[in-house]
């Protein structure tokens, strides 16, 4: 089976694309290269079964898969607020692409949407029916409701075209492979911490987070792209163990002995105050439950930054 990643050399894609060729897929990764790093996949290079592309994903293309992977779109603050014209235009003309290919080709195609669907929850734990508290303009919302768009074209092909859809909600990921500068919590708390900078904290550290190792989260994407349900999402995926942002920083100074000091800095707008999934679906239709607990994912998330840093 050959198999189509876009943002195939991003943190999950990257992953994604070595669990693919360790089951035997052959993997054909696509990306622009915008926000990650070809170094990222390098060591896949001489696969005979990976391929690589370099291609925008808002630009058609036509390739013979089996299946396909919509993993393309900044994920970080950071990134998809320095062009967020160019984010929505991934989200939602990236989208069309990709269901237009899947149609014509038949083939099976999972969207990576996001937690940021629910924007600021007003329920808690998050579950699939909760329709979501989004500001439409505000500075994260090229974002949010660009994968909630898309969540609608996926939705729309599915019953219109009878398109093979799948649609997983990602809660926060982490682990190795992180970039640096992702400008996301877990890693800037831990270059921070190894580098004894102070830890900054947006708000008072009280907001919520519920982290899930990678390699949880790509086993649940694989049962469910694989699976024999023919179930169309969405489906949530993520770690229902939720910790404040403050416990956060605490566990990781304690995890890398640092002398690093929290300082705090204004929060910034419409920044969510909870997250939390709630997983039956997963759990009762995949028979998927992520395994590792943070400090242990912290821990060999920790080990990998050691390893890339030059002090």
């Amino acid at each position: 089976m050959r198999v189509l990643v876009t943002g195939g050399s991003g943190f999950l894609g990257s992953h994604l694309s070595r669990a693919l060729l360790t089951k035997n897929y052959e993997v054909l990764c696509l990306d622009n290269f915008i926000t990650s790093s070809k170094s990222s996949i390098e060591d896949l290079l001489d696969n005979k079964k990976f391929e690589l592309i370099r291609h925008d994903v808002t630009i058609p293309i036509n390739v013979e898969v089996d299946a396909i992977f919509n993993l393309a779109c900044p994920a970080s603050p950071v990134h998809y607020q320095k062009d967020p014209v160019q984010t929505t235009k991934t989200n939602i003309i990236g989208a069309t692409n990709v269901l237009d290919l899947a149609t014509k080709l038949n083939v099976p195609v999972l969207q990576a949407s996001t937690s940021e669907i629910y924007g600021d929850p007003e329920i808690s734990p998050q579950g699939e029916e909760y329709w979501g508290n989004v500001n439409p303009i505000g500075m994260r919302s090229c974002y949010d409701e660009g994968k909630r768009v898309a969540e609608t074209l996926f939705f729309d092909y599915h019953r219109q075209y009878g398109t093979k859809i799948k649609v997983i909600r990602i809660f926060n990921t982490y682990g190795p492979a992180m970039q640096f500068n992702d400008g996301r919590v877990v890693s800037n708390f831990i270059l921070q911490a190894l580098e004894n900078k102070p830890i900054t904290i947006y708000g008072e550290g009280t907001q919520t987070r519920s982290f899930c190792y990678v390699s949880d989260l790509i086993e649940g994407m694989l049962k469910y792209m694989f699976a024999t349900v023919d179930v169309p999402g969405p489906i949530n995926l993520g770690n229902p163990n939720e910790v404040s942002i403050g416990q956060l920083a605490q566990l990781i100074i304690k995890l890398t002995n640092s002398n690093s000091q929290i300082e705090y800095r204004q929060l910034p707008h419409d920044d969510p105050k909870q997250r939390r999934p709630l997983i039956n679906k997963a759990s009762e239709i995949l028979g998927w439950n992520p395994t590792i607990d943070l400090e242990e994912g912290l821990k060999k998330t920790i080990a990998d930054f050691k390893s890339r840093l030059t002090f």
